[in-house]
């Protein structure tokens, strides 16, 4: 049985070609395998994601259609918050998805898996860490959504767009000096885990920590489709393009 790792898909992010991300991730969704067991999302899955109590954002219809549709047959779908769709409540568990919270510990195959979407763990700059707290704070959600939807998702999906223009560069991950890896290596010292994966960070990273654990950091779907996937025995990276 298979299980298959993604993260960074930025659905709606306004930069590259959003129609032709959408389309290829539907398309991988359904390119699954029969043998496939469950299906993680790390995060930022959604560009820009915020749900009123009884208003989500439109559109991705074939993406959700691909995930019910294999949710029907028995695969499971696991989803962490990452930081630009930090704000999902339960339409996703409505679906049939389970949320986890970062870092989670899990069994796959007689191998231990630490997963996340990697932003927040670690040392990270206060100021991160104060933005991170202040998207995750119930009263400041609350104040959000007594915006109009119009001008929420204008500010969200400007400011997003904003952000990724602004670094739009790949960014290079700097080993050792990363809060993220600093996290694991210390994590894997005090735990026994096999496999550690991430998102977040835009960039394609695997490396071996001192203990002995792989250390993998999925890449986005702006200019590729990246996807790792574990058949039970072995962790092998992949891209759908």
């Amino acid at each position: 049985m298979k299980t298959f790792f993604i993260s960074d898909v930025h659905l709606g992010l306004q930069v590259a070609d959003p129609a032709d991300r959408e389309r290829r991730f539907a398309d991988f969704l359904r390119s699954l395998p029969s043998d496939t067991e469950a299906v993680y999302l790390l995060g930022d899955i959604w560009d820009f994601w915020y749900e009123y109590k009884h208003v989500v954002p439109k559109g991705y219809v074939r993406v959700f259609s691909a995930l019910v549709d294999f949710m029907d047959r028995g695969v499971k779908v696991y989803f962490f918050q990452g930081n630009h769709d930090v704000w999902t409540y339960s339409y996703f568990e409505e679906l049939g998805m389970k949320r986890l919270e970062q870092p989670y510990v899990v069994e796959i195959g007689g191998k231990t898996f630490c997963l996340g979407h990697g932003d927040g763990l670690g040392p990270v700059p206060f100021g991160y860490r104060f933005l991170r707290g202040l998207f995750h704070n119930r009263v400041a959600q609350f104040l959000f959504s007594m915006l109009h939807p119009r001008m929420a998702f204008g500010l969200g999906n400007g400011w997003s767009r904003h952000n990724r223009l602004t670094h739009d560069r790949e960014y290079e991950f700097r080993g050792a000096d990363e809060p993220l890896y600093k996290f694991a290596s210390d994590f894997s010292a005090r735990n026994k885990v096999d496999y550690f994966i991430f998102g977040h960070y835009h960039a394609s990273v695997d490396m071996v920590l001192p203990s002995g654990a792989r250390f993998l950091v999925l890449k986005d779907w702006i200019h590729g489709s990246p996807y790792i996937c574990f058949d039970g025995s072995d962790i092998s990276v992949h891209s759908s393009r």
